[in-house]
C-alpha cells in the first residue's frame, strides 16, 4: 500500500484583482489614514496654574484705641475690610515698637543656630513645634526663608534649652509676655465681630465664640536679604502654592501680624492672591476659618505672609495664632436642653404609649 504522508502548507495568497489598485497604492493610502487619525491635537494650555497677583487698596487703618471703645465708624470700617479681604490694619494698640523689635533681635538668634542643631528640633506630626524648611525640595532656595513655630509647651523648652541654653530661655519669656498682650486685643476684637455679625451661624443664635482663648501658636519666619529678583518671584510662587494646599496647621479665629518694615504684604485664599502695602508700625489681623465657620461666612477666612524686598540685613515676622477652645460656643437656650430625654424617661413614655394603646383598643372592641 502506498504511504499517504500527512500535508501542511499555508494556504496560497489571495491574488489582486485586475481592477483594484496596486499594493503601493493601498499603502499610501493606509498611511494617509493613519497620519490623520493619530495626529495629537494642539492644546492651549494657560501659562500660569496659579492666579497672578493682584494688588488692592491697602486696608483701612483701624486705631486700636476706637474699635476697643466700639465706635460706630471704626466698627464698620473694619467688618467691611473683613468680609471683602479678610484683614485689616490696627494701629496704636499700645505695645512699644522698641520690645517687638527686640523680640524680633532675639528671635534671629534661633536661626543662626547650627544645622545639627536645627535637626534635633525638626517640626513634625507628633511635635508641632520647631524648625521646618519652607523650600526642603530645593537646595538652592533653602536658604531663602525659614521657620520656626513656638508655643508654650514644656517638651520644645525642654529641646531648645539643651541646643541653645543660653538665650532661649529669655526670648521664651518675652515672647509669652508678647503672646499675652496680643491675646488680650484678640479676644476684644473677636468679642466685636460677634457682637456685630448680622448672620446666624450654623449653631443658631444661641451660639456665641468664648472669650477665653487657647495659648497661641506663633510662626517666625526668617527672610534672608540680597534675594534676586528672579529667584524671590519663584519663591513667592512656591509660598503661595505651598500655603493654599498645606493651609495651616493650626485651625485658628484670628491671626496677629508683627512685621514691620516689610515692603508687601501677601493674602492667600481659595479664590486669588492679593498684596498690598502695609503702613509703617501696624499691626495686621486676618481672619482665621473657626471665625469664617461661625459667621456664616460673612468673614473671609485667608492666609498671610508679609514679605521684604531689598533689605541690607535679614529680617524676622511673627505670626500670632489665637484659637478658641473646643468647647468654643456655648449654648444658652434652655428650650433644646428641655427637649433631650433621658434612657430612663423614654422607657417610662414608651410603656405609658403602650397601656394607653390597649385601653383604646380595648373600648373600640367593647363598644
Amino acid at each position: 500500500m502506498p504511504e499517504n504522508p500527512i500535508e501542511s502548507r499555508a494556504p496560497p495568497p489571495s491574488p489582486i484583482a485586475s481592477g483594484r489598485r496596486s499594493s503601493v497604492t493601498n499603502d499610501e493610502v493606509l498611511t494617509e489614514f493613519l497620519e490623520h487619525s493619530l495626529r495629537v491635537p494642539d492644546l492651549i494650555l494657560p501659562d500660569n496654574f496659579f492666579p497672578k497677583q493682584k494688588t488692592v487698596e491697602t486696608p483701612p487703618r483701624i486705631d486700636w484705641q476706637s474699635l476697643n471703645s466700639k465706635e460706630s465708624n471704626s466698627v464698620l470700617k473694619t467688618l467691611d475690610s473683613i468680609a471683602r479681604i479678610g484683614c485689616f490694619q490696627l494701629v496704636n494698640f499700645g505695645i512699644p515698637s522698641e520690645f517687638i523689635k527686640l523680640v524680633s533681635a532675639m528671635a534671629a538668634g534661633i536661626f543662626q543656630l547650627p544645622s545639627e542643631k536645627k535637626a534635633a528640633v525638626m517640626k513634625s506630626p507628633e511635635k508641632p513645634y520647631g524648625f521646618e524648611e519652607v523650600h526642603g525640595d530645593h537646595e538652592a532656595e533653602n536658604e531663602l526663608s525659614e521657620e520656626f513655630v513656638w508655643c508654650k509647651d514644656k517638651s520644645l523648652k525642654l529641646d531648645m534649652e539643651r541646643i541653645w541654653p543660653a538665650g532661649y530661655s529669655n526670648f521664651s519669656e518675652k515672647m509669652e509676655t508678647l503672646s499675652s498682650d496680643l491675646g488680650n486685643m484678640a479676644a476684644k476684637i473677636l468679642q466685636v465681630l460677634q457682637e456685630n455679625c448680622p448672620r446666624k451661624s450654623k449653631y443658631g443664635n444661641d451660639m456665641k465664640p468664648k472669650q477665653d482663648l487657647i495659648s497661641p501658636v506663633c510662626c517666625l519666619y526668617k527672610h534672608t536679604r540680597g534675594i534676586p529678583t528672579d529667584r524671590g518671584a519663584i519663591s513667592m510662587g512656591y509660598d503661595a502654592f505651598r500655603m493654599l494646599i498645606r493651609g495651616t496647621d493650626n485651625s485658628h479665629a484670628l491671626c496677629l501680624h508683627l512685621c514691620d518694615g516689610s515692603s508687601q504684604f501677601h493674602v492667600y485664599s481659595k479664590k486669588g492672591w492679593v498684596s498690598f502695602c502695609p503702613d509703617k508700625d501696624a499691626l495686621i489681623v486676618t481672619v482665621g476659618d473657626q471665625t469664617q465657620a461661625w459667621s456664616g461666612g460673612l468673614y473671609k477666612h485667608v492666609l498671610g505672609r508679609a514679605v521684604f524686598k531689598g533689605e541690607d540685613e535679614d529680617s524676622i515676622s511673627m505670626a500670632f495664632l489665637y484659637s478658641s477652645p473646643p468647647n468654643a460656643t456655648i449654648c444658652c437656650s434652655k428650650t433644646r436642653k428641655g427637649k433631650t430625654l433621658s434612657l430612663g424617661q423614654q422607657a417610662i413614655l414608651a410603656i405609658i404609649s403602650t397601656l394607653v394603646y390597649h385601653v383604646l383598643v380595648y373600648f373600640y372592641k367593647r363598644f
